[in-house]
């Protein structure tokens, strides 16, 4: 049947894609402009638009040219932020292009999507993402066409229907040629297995809340502060402008972009290590990773499995039944079981018979099919699958001899006429690196267990040999049995759709799991797992569910995605004590000043200066020196507020201080609110000193661009505030004895630290 169908030749498909180019839709290129312009239409650059107004109708040309400033500043930040994730995300995709597999000059060979033309003819099988729009010539699918028409519903295909790309292959096996690629599909769109509808990682969403608090804060403050004003009978005109800036200042808008940008640059770094990243969600949970559930074949395996043993359990001969088996197995896009079959048939000199119709495996159903026409004008029916599953097909009672040891391997079973006619046992050795690699893991405090579809004896031979301490259960047992992690090595007769029931308890028991998979019914667990990760050898569908895909075999890329998982936590961590110690710092100086003197101890200018040299910083930060430690971390309120609580009491004291100080000798407001800028400027310098390292600051060096982030916004604090540009002047000597102060307070907060 196949042959009828040949597809094109090398010369026609490059003539065709020249013509009409690669099957992809162009991106657009990063419109900054547009970026910027985007941002200074939404709702946090209407508060200062709205200040803006107000500082205008007031005559106050100064004021209204700072707050310009700030607007400019957040839009040019965040459209810098984006362009740098963009530039990630565009190379991640790029990558991320699956392959398919194309008949041309009468050869099945893999492409990537992007190299398709009309009129080729492809095989689509279970586990794919249809890679251009087509119409089936051979077989049948069943299709999720969600991406197209938004509902998640299993459409079922026959031959001549038409299929669309980026649907989603759930079963079946079937050849079509392609009728439209690229802008022409239906789904208009290049086929890529980036998630770009990403879910918000653990920091975010305790950050959301955290925002939220904050954003009840500042709304408190606000109303004391306008009531205040009403009973003392001050201008509330005036007053507004410094309420919007204070909401800008305290709430973290540049949270999400600031994110981005520290997990692209992590992703950038591990795609150099041979590690693409789907979701960068994905390298924050790292971080937090406790529990690792790693599929035994291919990961813990070389995933090179070889018949070790063929029992003959019919009245066919051996070189026959070979020659069956290998035509029930996929000969256009083979799995390595089928390699191990049809190698070991050809090394028995029995060559594949060409079948008149072949069904390849598939999960659910747990076996492949073929049917072959004999010489003498009968016909076979072939099924090669698991014994455990072909067992229950099988018509005719049979006592297995006592030579077949099941815990040899894998057991691959053979039928013919639904009768049991052979065995194959195969086995796969474990990957040398293995052990090493999972003591490194185990050493970063992650918990491995192993996952098989092996017997617990077969499992339990391949954990020892791995080290991995614990019994090895059965997945009933498993059930049953309120088994602790620590007792455990592995989990075995695992079928793929257990691994998600798995992954689901222990997320229940509160472990953050990362998972390992490769087939189409891994795809659930690997999308519930925080950090799903899927295997060089995976499908698409799985690729696809996973946030991280390798591109290498083996064990080796799982310490540095642990390890940039790290890097991202740290600095995160820096960003958002710092953020949030400067905030309470911040809002409780100008509330308590306001209070207490009767004036705003700090003008509109100072406060936009302090909201733009403070952000400037987070543009670096993802280029910091980290310390990578060696335990799961764990974002929590108490984690996170804690030290910023301490920092933000202890700076907030000596801010007051200080502004008791100079109002009791009679200060001008003027002088008063450049002092509180220092002092303000300073302290969130030496916060993000501070917080950067577990260390005392002054024995941990930042990176080039942090470091000269920071003494930049030193230097220009000390000359604004020499020279009196858009502040008040004061002298060198208040601007050395409010750096000594900060200075001072700091060594002391490091050493109580410590």
């Amino acid at each position: 049947m196949e042959a009828s169908h040949s597809g094109l030749t090398t010369t026609e498909a490059h003539r065709r894609f020249n013509e009409a180019g690669p099957n992809a839709v162009a991106v657009p290129p990063f419109n900054f402009i547009k970026a910027i312009l985007s941002r200074l239409w939404e709702p946090s650059a209407w508060i200062l638009e709205g200040a803006l107004i107000i500082e205008i109708l007031l005559g106050k040309g100064l004021q209204a040219g700072f707050i310009i400033l700030m607007l400019l500043f957040a839009a040019i930040n965040g459209a810098i932020q984006a362009r740098r994730s963009a530039r990630v995300l565009r190379t991640l995709t790029t990558q991320l292009i699956p392959l398919v597999a194309v008949k041309r000059d009468q050869a099945w060979q893999k492409l990537p999507a992007t190299q398709i033309v009309v009129d080729d003819l492809i095989s689509l099988k279970q586990g794919d993402l249809v890679a251009a729009d087509g119409q089936l010539v051979t077989g049948t699918l069943a299709v999720d066409e969600s991406s197209i028409t938004g509902e998640s519903v299993t459409i079922q295909h026959q031959i001549g229907d038409q299929i669309y790309a980026g649907t989603e292959i759930l079963q079946g096996h079937a050849l079509a040629y392609v009728t439209r690629t690229g802008s022409n599909s239906r789904a208009g769109k290049t086929i890529s297995l980036m998630n770009t509808a990403t879910a918000p990682g653990q920091l975010q969403r305790l950050l959301g809340k955290i925002i939220g608090y904050l954003a009840i804060l500042d709304t408190v403050l606000a109303v004391v502060l306008v009531v205040t004003a009403i009973i003392r009978h001050e201008d509330l005109i005036s007053l507004l402008p410094f309420l919007a800036m204070l909401f800008i200042a305290t709430i973290p808008i540049a949270m999400p972009s600031s994110f981005a940008v520290a997990n692209a640059v992590e992703a950038n770094v591990l795609s150099k290590q041979h590690v693409l990243v789907s979701d960068l969600a994905g390298i924050q949970a790292a971080a937090n990773l406790n529990l690792l559930l790693i599929d035994k074949t291919g990961t813990i395996t070389k995933n090179q499995p070889q018949v070790i043993a063929w029992h003959n359990l019919s009245t066919w001969s051996t070189p026959e039944l070979l020659s069956w088996a290998a035509s029930a197995t996929d000969q256009r896009d083979p799995s390595v079981l089928d390699t191990a079959i049809t190698t070991y048939a050809t090394k028995q000199h029995a060559a594949p018979t060409l079948p008149t119709h072949f069904e390849p495996f598939n999960a659910t159903r747990g076996y492949a099919e073929s049917m072959l026409a004999l010489s003498d004008g009968t016909t076979v029916n072939i099924k090669l699958g698991a014994y455990r599953r072909l067992s229950q097909l099988n018509r005719q009672p049979l006592t297995l001899p006592a030579k077949i040891d099941f815990q040899q391997g894998r057991t691959v079973a053979m039928l013919v006429n639904d009768c049991l006619a052979g065995i194959f046992v195969v086995q796969d050795q474990p990957r040398s690196d293995s052990a090493a690699k999972l003591k490194a893991i185990k050493q970063r405090g992650v918990k491995v267990i192993m996952l098989t579809g092996d017997h617990q004896q077969t499992a339990r031979a391949i954990a020892q040999q791995v080290n991995l301490a614990g019994k090895v259960v059965s997945f009933t047992d498993f059930e049953t049995h309120p088994w602790s992690t620590n007792d455990l090595a592995g989990i075995a007769e695992v079928v793929p759709e257990n691994k998600l029931a798995i992954v689901k308890h222990f997320q229940k028991a509160g472990y953050t799991v990362g998972m390992t998979g490769d087939g189409v019914n891994d795809a659930p667990a690997l999308k519930q797992a925080e950090v799903g990760i899927a295997m060089q050898n995976a499908v698409d569908l799985a690729k696809h569910a996973a946030k991280i895909v390798l591109l290498t075999p083996g064990l080796t890329s799982l310490t540095n995605i642990l390890d940039s998982g790290h890097r991202v936590y740290q600095r995160m961590l820096t960003w958002t004590i710092t953020k949030l110690s400067r905030t309470a710092e911040l809002t409780l100086l100008l509330t308590i000043g306001y209070l207490a003197s009767r004036f705003i101890p700090l003008t509109l200018n100072a406060m936009v200066l302090v909201a733009i040299l403070n952000d400037l910083v987070t543009l670096v930060l993802g280029t910091d020196r980290t310390t990578i430690t060696y335990q799961p971390e764990n974002w929590n309120l108490k984690r996170l507020g804690l030290p910023a609580g301490v920092l933000a009491v202890s700076w907030t004291l000596v801010g007051i201080g200080g502004l008791w100080w100079l109002t009791t000798k009679g200060y001008p407001t003027n002088t008063i609110s450049t002092w509180l800028y220092c002092y303000l400027i300073f302290s969130a310098m030496l916060t993000i000193l501070m917080t950067r390292t577990q260390q005392k600051f002054w024995q941990s060096r930042p990176s080039k661009m942090v470091g000269l982030a920071v003494t930049g916004n030193l230097v220009l604090t000390v000359l604004l505030a020499c020279y009196g540009w858009g502040i008040a002047p004061i002298s060198p000597l208040m601007i050395l004895l409010t750096f000594l102060l900060t200075l001072i307070t700091a060594i002391v907060l490091s050493l109580l630290k410590h």
